[in-house]
């Protein structure tokens, strides 16, 4: 588990039920028929705006099970997210998710303590050189940028940075909402 970037309670949870809206009846029926099936971790506090619900969730759909990546370097793109943000609900559902697609749980723990994790492969460490400098500065520099363009093409780089951002998107809303963890 990583050290949360924030203590207190829990400040914007999910709009209680009978207060919604038709716009947010209409996210959350949306978020349920998805391939997520439940409201959770961020879109309790993002259904207070459901249009922006819609939107992420259908992003966040697309740039976790659609983008034809390895389910095991997107998950590794998210725990290195979590741990940046200090989000412990990212981390506390996606930790167990990026075991079972093969992120190994040193690489997690390593992550999790801010150390070089041991035992990548080739993609993982591309990865985790280009998303580490990305988090790090907000830029990459050439060397990295070809080197993962070599290593997942054009749209392969671009998928991964824009997980990148979505999760840190995600991470700040909860970090913002101290939406509690699991």
């Amino acid at each position: 588990m990583i050290r949360p970037a924030f203590e207190g309670d829990e400040r914007l949870g999910m709009p209680p039920r009978e207060t919604w809206d038709a716009a947010q009846h209409a996210a959350a029926a949306a978020m349920l028929a998805g391939p997520r099936k439940a409201i959770v971790g961020p879109f309790k506090p993002l259904l207070h705006s459901p249009e922006l619900t819609q939107c992420l969730q259908q992003t966040g759909a697309y740039l976790r099970f659609n983008t034809g990546l390895d389910p095991r370097l997107t998950e590794l793109v998210i725990l290195m997210v979590a741990a940046h943000w200090g989000q412990p609900v990212e981390w506390a559902i996606h930790h167990p998710i990026a075991l079972a697609a093969g992120v190994r749980e040193d690489t997690a723990a390593a992550i999790a303590r801010g150390a070089d994790p041991p035992g990548l492969d080739r993609e993982q460490r591309v990865l985790y050189r280009l998303v580490s400098q990305l988090l790090a500065t907000h830029a990459v520099d050439d060397a990295h940028y070809a080197e993962a363009l070599t290593c997942f093409g054009e749209k392969g780089l671009m998928d991964l940075v824009a997980q990148c951002g979505y999760y840190s998107q995600l991470a700040m809303v909860m970090n913002v909402a101290r939406t509690a963890a699991p």
